[in-house]
């Protein structure tokens, strides 16, 4: 499975924890999405990434390779169980068109994990907030998109 990551699934040994087949495919970039935070995380205690329709924005993000033996381990991070119904999931895995290198005609369909939304989640906490900065940095995605992540506002 291709899979895009746009939150602190772009911290490599996160990644790399939570499914060791994990490998490297692309930077690519979904259109027409900006960076939300709308759903608070049971495990973190803070709000988690999700991407929500945005016209003219764009999210940045990683492609990765997993193998169909770490998809159950994914979903079970991601909250998203298959035979429940798709309100009882935290996300849901859906697929979408992104762009390799954000080049239009370098199209690639992934899957993507999308929040179910909560009514007034918090901000997110600097830990979470850093694993989604420096996972940006490390994979070299644009400068001015990771200028944009060093400015979301974070719970004190």
């Amino acid at each position: 499975m291709l899979y895009f990551a746009y939150g602190s699934n772009l911290d490599w040994n996160q990644m790399k924890e939570r499914c060791p087949s994990a490998q490297f495919v692309c930077r690519a970039l979904i259109h027409d999405y900006r960076l939300a935070f709308t759903r608070q995380s049971k495990t973190r205690g803070c709000a988690v990434a999700d991407i929500v329709p945005h016209k003219g924005s764009c999210v940045w993000g990683v492609v990765y390779q997993i193998s169909d033996y770490d998809i159950g381990a994914l979903d079970k991070n991601e909250g998203f169980q298959p035979n429940r119904k798709r309100d009882e999931n935290a996300y849901v895995r859906e697929n979408y068109h992104v762009y390799e290198e954000g080049n239009i005609e370098k199209p690639l369909s992934v899957t993507i994990y999308i929040a179910n939304k909560q009514k007034n989640p918090p901000l997110p906490d600097d830990k979470y907030k850093k694993l989604i900065v420096e996972g940006a940095k490390f994979w070299h995605l644009p400068g001015d998109y990771v200028k944009e992540l060093e400015q979301i506002k974070v719970a004190r």
